[in-house]
């Protein structure tokens, strides 16, 4: 066997395993935020830009952290500024960079996709097994975060 035939086969691809397991992995939370009105990946975002406390992310630390490029995540950002989640505002110490910030209502929406999003957390860890759920997030994030790659 060529090692291009023993490379292609879904069962010894690391990136078509971690695609299905990510597209599954998003149906069970698209499915639990429903009645949010969120997509599981809109929701992450809220819960990215709510986790920088004081100081909001400009669109550039936001697009790091989320490890996506600033053209995405404009894209992903439209329809929550649409709907009054999220406004872009002026950093007043750079007119060429814009913070990222949560309105009221946005905020509201973080704490009601929280509630929606922690019971799909239960469903998986219950199905995965609480310390093997952490030890996978454990190495997504390690894989995330490496620079080598």
């Amino acid at each position: 066997m060529s090692p291009a035939n023993s490379i292609v086969t879904p069962d010894r691809c690391n990136n078509t395993a971690l695609k299905k397991a990510s597209r599954k992995l998003s149906q069970v939370y698209d499915d639990a935020l429903v009645s949010s009105g969120l997509k599981s990946t809109q929701a992450s975002l809220l819960f990215e830009i709510n986790r920088w406390n004081e100081t909001p992310p400009t669109m550039k630390d936001l697009a790091a952290a989320l490890v996506m490029d600033r053209s995405t995540l404009g894209q992903n950002l439209r329809p929550l500024e649409r709907d009054g989640l999220v406004a872009l505002e002026e950093n007043p110490t750079d007119g060429r960079s814009k913070y990222v910030v949560l309105t009221r209502v946005g905020k509201k929406k973080v704490a009601e996709a929280a509630v929606l999003w922690s019971e799909a957390q239960k469903r998986f860890e219950k199905f995965f097994g609480a310390k093997d759920a952490e030890n996978l997030r454990t190495v997504l994030v390690a894989i995330a975060n490496a620079s080598e790659l």
